[in-house]
């Protein structure tokens, strides 16, 4: 019989959120004073991709992250906006650079966005 203790046992369970890591620009560096939304990947390999997608594209990241905290519902045509259909339901697509996207799922009420893909522009667009 496995005389595992329980602290051990869910030592190895990974976390169904981490919070995402923030660029780290100036312009960043002010959102903790206007946080309106928490900002968090779905797990820890969105947030390796959200750091890999940092280092390739750093401006834009960082204004991606100041978006998603400040006005994550906020539509910018081309930029920021909801995907369509029944399958897409309350996922919005962020335009970080002409190759890269970021797709998360806002939640009003908890004001907070979970980020559930961040990357290369695949089609069709990934889902929750």
């Amino acid at each position: 019989m496995s005389e595992n203790t329980p602290e051990e046992t869910t030592e190895n369970i990974e976390p169904p959120e981490v919070k995402l890591t923030v660029p780290e620009l100036s312009e960043t560096s002010e959102i903790s004073e206007c946080e309106i939304w928490l900002v968090v990947a779905k797990n820890r390999r969105v947030n390796r991709d959200w750091e890999a997608l940092m280092q390739r594209h750093p401006e834009n990241s960082s204004r991606c992250y100041h978006n998603l905290c400040t006005a994550a519902t906020t539509r910018q045509p081309g930029r920021i906006f909801p995907l369509k259909g029944k399958k897409y339901k309350g996922v919005w697509e962020y335009e970080v650079s002409k190759g890269d996207r970021v797709f998360y799922v806002p939640d009003d009420k908890q004001l907070k966005v979970v980020v559930f893909y961040a990357g290369k522009h695949i089609q069709p667009a990934p889902t929750p």
